[in-house]
């Protein structure tokens, strides 16, 4: 690739950087898991007459993760936005509360504080990270990522604050280097990662909760033996293709495998990209999945089209799965 074009594809990322992380979402259904949301804005209503209440939950039901880099009096402020494509960077990051002072108090979930999400703008790239926190509230992670484009940084955490709720903040982050857009991988119905195959039954409907079920075997064999990660045998992150909207669910009841269930709701048509992190031997691995969500209307409604995508490039940084 000549200079001028890596000149042009850097400076389309770093203008990504800063020209999407207010304005993409507005126009565009949000996307939650029917279980999650009332419990996770519910500390912040204020006093509400009659009717009122149920029309705020109702609302907060349907807000979107991760479109915005500020939520219920809270900041995402990523200090260094632009990084390298193939080379191992360092992000710091911090949250800060209406008043501008960094949070250092916040409330442990699933065995963490606080969840960083990184995402590409193609949903080919993903990576689970759990940073360190600072004495002064300063976040920082290691990363590696080998291609080059758009990203979203999404922070999952809630602060220790007296009514605050869960938020999920994004925020943009540009990687500069070569930038080769790739299409979204097409759905197909299972998922390859680290010698393991993830099966996926079930479906997203639009405007109603459903379940999904992903069934993981390796070598022809149904594994049974899965390790709790972060407390659960499964974790699963759902992205809408174009705003990246955020969805994170956790498991049904269940055993140590061979399946693990998740009950969401897709408030819209559109695709998604699913991203499964399970825990087997002491790894940690991630598969992939692409889905398309008619509207309810169409197809008889119930009945919907979801398939999932085996071309999974999600990895930790030792190469096996999740990195943190």
């Amino acid at each position: 690739m000549n200079n001028a074009l890596r000149i042009t594809a850097f400076a389309a990322a770093l203008a990504a950087t800063f020209g999407t992380a207010y304005g993409v979402g507005r126009s565009v259904d949000p996307l939650v898991a029917a279980e999650d949301r009332p419990a996770q804005h519910g500390g912040h209503g204020g006093g509400e007459g009659a009717g009122g209440g149920e029309e705020k939950r109702k609302a907060a039901d349907h807000a979107a993760g991760g479109l915005g880099i500020s939520d219920g009096g809270y900041t995402l402020a990523l200090e260094n936005p632009v990084i390298r494509a193939g080379a191992r960077s360092e992000i710091r990051f911090t949250v800060k509360d209406d008043s501008g002072r960094k949070v250092t108090a916040y409330r442990r979930e699933h065995g963490k504080e606080l969840h960083f999400i990184l995402a590409s703008s193609d949903l080919t790239q993903y990576r689970h990270l759990h940073p360190v926190r600072a004495a002064d509230g300063t976040w920082s992670t290691s990363v590696d990522l080998p291609e080059a484009g758009g990203y979203r940084a999404f922070a999952d955490f809630t602060p220790a604050a007296p009514g605050a709720g869960n938020l999920t903040l994004g925020a943009d982050l540009a990687v500069s280097g070569a930038y080769r857009p790739a299409a979204l991988p097409a759905p197909r119905a299972t998922a390859g990662t680290d010698g393991y195959d993830v099966a996926l039954d079930g479906d997203l409907r639009a405007g109603r909760s459903g379940e999904l079920k992903l069934t993981i075997s390796r070598n022809g064999r149904p594994v049974t033996d899965l390790q709790r990660y972060l407390g659960a045998y499964g974790h699963l992150v759902a992205l809408r293709s174009g705003d990246l909207a955020y969805l994170h669910v956790h498991p049904n009841e269940g055993g140590p495998g061979p399946e693990v269930s998740f009950t969401a709701t897709a408030p819209s048509a559109g695709t998604y990209r699913l991203f499964l992190d399970f825990q087997h031997e002491g790894k940690v691995r991630t598969a992939a999945f692409t889905l398309r969500v008619p509207a309810s209307a169409e197809k008889g409604g119930d009945h919907q089209e979801s398939r999932s995508e085996g071309g999974n490039k999600s990895k930790d940084e030792g190469g096996a799965g999740h990195a943190h």
